[in-house]
């Protein structure tokens, strides 16, 4: 499974973040420990949701969209 995930900085809330990972776990305590240059700024980070595919060409399609002006706009309205 590939998970599309949509973090937001607890200390910042106005910053979050679209990833994608084969382990969410791991992947929300890499971002809190700093691994990843990207998230580092604003840990710690807590999930507000995920998706999962079992398709990864879908999740990664997914992911591009959920980063462009448009998929934000969708993401503040209904995944927030």
């Amino acid at each position: 499974m590939k998970y599309v995930n949509f973090l937001q900085s607890i200390e910042h809330p106005d910053q979050t973040y679209v990833g994608l990972a084969d382990d969410l776990r791991s992947r929300l305590a890499a971002h809190n420990s700093g691994r990843s240059p990207h998230t580092s700024k604003y840990k710690p980070w807590r999930l507000v949701t995920y998706v999962a595919f079992s398709d990864v060409a879908k999740a990664v399609a997914f992911e591009r969209y959920m980063k462009t002006a448009s998929g934000r706009a969708f993401a503040k309205k209904r995944l927030r």
